[in-house]
């Protein structure tokens, strides 16, 4: 039971254009970042191990990296104007909705199999 009165509050800070990737997905977040007056744009690369975790304005995806041996995760809202843009580097193999198994795993075991798009004939 949503209250109709909420829907159309969020209805104005749906983004316009739905970001396109799944989970599995090796992405680059440009992130917005506000340092006094100056903004810049940081850029966030990684996996992404979890998709959708809510829905309307509050809906989040989860992208993990590796730094220095270390596992990085970050929570991003999908509709937050912070992110600048979103670009999708490959394409993993996955059979998975949340990849959470990715947590246990370290170096080269942390690696998908690239999803290939079939040739049109």
């Amino acid at each position: 039971m949503r209250n109709e009165a909420l829907d159309l509050v969020e209805l104005g800070s749906l983004r316009e254009e739905a970001l396109s990737f799944e989970v599995g997905d090796t992405v680059d977040v440009h992130c917005r970042i506000q340092e006094g007056t100056k903004e810049r744009i940081q850029v966030f690369s990684g996996i992404v191990i979890a998709h959708r975790r809510g829905n309307g304005v509050t809906a989040t995806f989860t992208v993990r990296r590796l730094v220095a041996g270390e596992g990085v995760e970050r929570i991003f809202p999908v509709h937050s104007p912070k992110i600048a843009k979103l670009e999708v580097k490959r394409h993993g193999v996955v059979r998975r909705a949340k990849l959470f198994y990715l947590r246990d795993r370290v170096g080269k075991a942390t690696r998908l199999a690239e999803r290939r798009e079939k040739k049109a004939e």
